[in-house]
Order: structure tokens, then sequence, then C-alpha cells
């Protein structure tokens, strides 16, 4: 299955394959052209599918050598960006030559980062290994790091020429990584997917189980949820804020705890159950479709609350959210499964979407 991210000649595909990385040096020669290239993964990916991507990017004509970082959200800083820029023209790095990321959402981002800065930008290809990064974090060109004042505060947008998910690469997942990334997914069929919402409701204990049905269908559903915001607003100055969904509580709560505490798709899918809750609470959405969230985020096998944490921390957190200007903050506000509205709202609102996380764990 091919997906196309339409913008104009900056055009790229999203290749999900219902195999291994057998394929991936043919993709990328029919979008660049062989030479020498530079795969950056990380130590635990690396011994997994290091080796089936350099052979078969080599039986393509390409010349690859292979950069590690650390593996982690807590790698992900100024300083392991910095190391691998240094990495990659050591290898002798030229305009023309490819930065492969092999790896999940952080080792995506940060290459993805290198690549935008080393000489000013050269090649990059997405190979996502994750679910979180195959239905998010490789489509779109937000690549950067965290700082202590937030995440993903250090970055640039920087499209890859290519994308591809290779599902087999999912089996070596363990359940708390594969759950972590239906948090995103779920998020996708709140947003624009009635249908891929359903999935996530009624074929829940399958997608946990990694059927292989299930899941092509709902990397495919969200990945074009992806691409189609991403070509309507590329650099997030209205629509594509709505992916944020969940990020406002998300981010807050990942940046307090200190990043890595939780997963990212974990501390989305609190911040789903809160902001939707939150948007019922206001009249915006019914009752029943925040129930209905809350149920499917739970059975999708993802926590609704964080441990223990300072409400006063989230809510200072949440106000340094990227997505907030002038005391407010862009928020995608539910109103129906498959539908949200962009609305600009007060930060003072942020207490009350706290006040949503499910109270049965208390926050001190």
């Amino acid at each position: 299955m091919k997906i196309e991210v339409e913008l104009g000649g900056r055009s790229y595909p999203i290749h999900v394959i219902e195999g291994g990385l057998e394929g991936l040096g043919a993709a990328m020669r029919a979008a660049l052209p062989p030479g020498p290239a530079v795969v950056v993964t990380n130590p635990v990916v690396g011994a997994l599918y290091a080796r089936d991507c350099v052979d078969s990017l080599s039986a393509a004509g390409f010349s690859p050598v292979v950069v590690q970082v650390p593996d982690g959200e807590a790698a992900k800083t100024v300083e392991t960006w910095h190391r691998l820029v240094l990495d990659l023209l050591a290898t002798g790095l030229r305009r023309t030559t490819p930065v492969v990321a092999l790896g999940g959402g952080v080792t995506g981002d940060i290459a993805g980062f290198a690549a935008a800065s080393a000489l000013r930008g050269v090649p990059l290809v997405q190979v996502p290994t994750t679910l979180l990064s195959m239905v998010d974090s490789a489509v779109g060109g937000k690549t950067g790091v965290n700082v202590p004042a937030g995440k993903n505060l250090v970055g640039a947008f920087y499209q890859p020429r290519l994308v591809y998910a290779a599902l087999d690469t999912l089996r070596t997942l363990d359940p708390a990584e594969l759950r972590s990334g239906l948090g995103e997914v779920v998020k996708h069929g709140v947003l624009r997917d009635p249908a891929l919402f359903a999935l996530c409701e009624e074929r829940a204990e399958d997608a946990r189980g990694l059927d292989g049905e299930v899941v092509a269908e709902m990397v495919v559903r969200s990945c074009r949820v992806k691409a189609a915001v991403v070509a309507a607003d590329e650099r997030e100055s209205g629509l594509r804020a709505i992916l944020n969904l969940g990020h406002t509580v998300g981010h807050a709560i990942e940046n307090v705890l200190g990043y890595g505490v939780l997963r990212h798709g974990e501390c989305v899918g609190i911040g789903l159950v809160a902001e939707t809750r939150w948007a019922a609470a206001r009249g915006d959405c019914t009752a029943d479709t925040a129930r209905r969230v809350t149920d499917t985020v739970r059975r999708l096998g993802l926590p609704l609350a964080p441990p223990p944490v300072d409400r006063e921390a989230l809510i200072a957190a949440a106000g340094y959210d990227k997505k907030a200007a002038r005391g407010m903050l862009a928020t995608a506000v539910v109103e129906r499964i498959g539908a949200v509205r962009l609305e600009r709202v007060a930060f003072t609102e942020v207490p009350q979407m706290l006040a949503q996380i499910p109270a049965h764990l208390e926050m001190s």
C-alpha cells in the first residue's frame, strides 16, 4: 500500500509493507540516486534490523554505513543531536548522501533533525519500526529534541523523501511499546476517521495481540489521516494543530514526570480522555462520546491517569507548551467521533482539562 503526502514538489510516498525490509533499497532507488548512505539506528533496533537494512540498500546499489544513537526518550537531547551531527560529518557526508532513520520515534526525530542540520540539509528517509512512529512521528516532517522547558521545543520542519513502514518489524515490539502506538491510532480515529475509531473500539484485543489484518488497517488509516492534514497545513499555521489532540495534557505529564517514565502514546491516551471529557463538560460533545473514548482507551491497555504528580507543575508545563501564545492555547475540541474543531482557548481552561483526568488515581 502506498499513500502520498501531497506537498507539491516535495511530495513523498508512505510505503506500508506487509513484510520486512527486503524492498527498502528498491523503494529508495526509486526516489534517490544510488551512492553513499548513512543508516542511523539505536543499539536495540540495530541488533534486530541493521543487517537487513544494509543488505537491502547494498543490493539496490547504495553503499551504507551505520551510525548509532542511544535508545529511549531520555536520550532525545541537544547533546545527542550534536554528537550525531558530528558523527554524520565524520562519515564524509555529502549533500546528496541520504540519512536513513531506522528505529522508533526518538531515533527518527533525532536523525531527522540531524539530517536537516548537517550541511544545511541532506536527504532523509524514515524507516519506522514502532507502531507510534509508523502512524505519527515518521510522517509529516516534524523533527527535534527535548529540552528542560518542554518536549520537542528545539527542531525543524524537514520532510523525508519517503517513509517505509515494514509491518513485520512490529513483531519484535514489547507489549507496552505496542500499546503506546495505539494511543496515537485511537487519537486519529477521534480526529477524522470514525471507522478507525470503531476498529479500535471493537478490535482492541486483536490489536493488542498484533493481529496482522487489524494492525495493517490501523496503520494505513492513521497515515491517511495524518497525510491529509499535513498536506493541508505543513507547518502548523492552523489546521495541523488538530493533531495535537491529547497533547496539551499529555506533553505536560511527560515534562513533569520526566521523559521516559510513561511512554509518549500512554501520555497521549491520558490526554485524549481528559480533553474529550473536558469537551463534554463544556457541552461541545456528548457524555456518551467521552464515555466511548474513555472505554476504548482502557480496552487498548492504556492508562487513564498518571502516577502521582504535582498539579501546579502540570499547569505550568501546559502553559509553556509550543501550542501556547499570548495566554491562549490552540486546542482541538472534540465535537463527535471523527470531528473536531480548532479553537483558541484561554490558558485558564487548563486546570479544567486536568480536572478531567479520572480521579481514581489522585494527583498530589
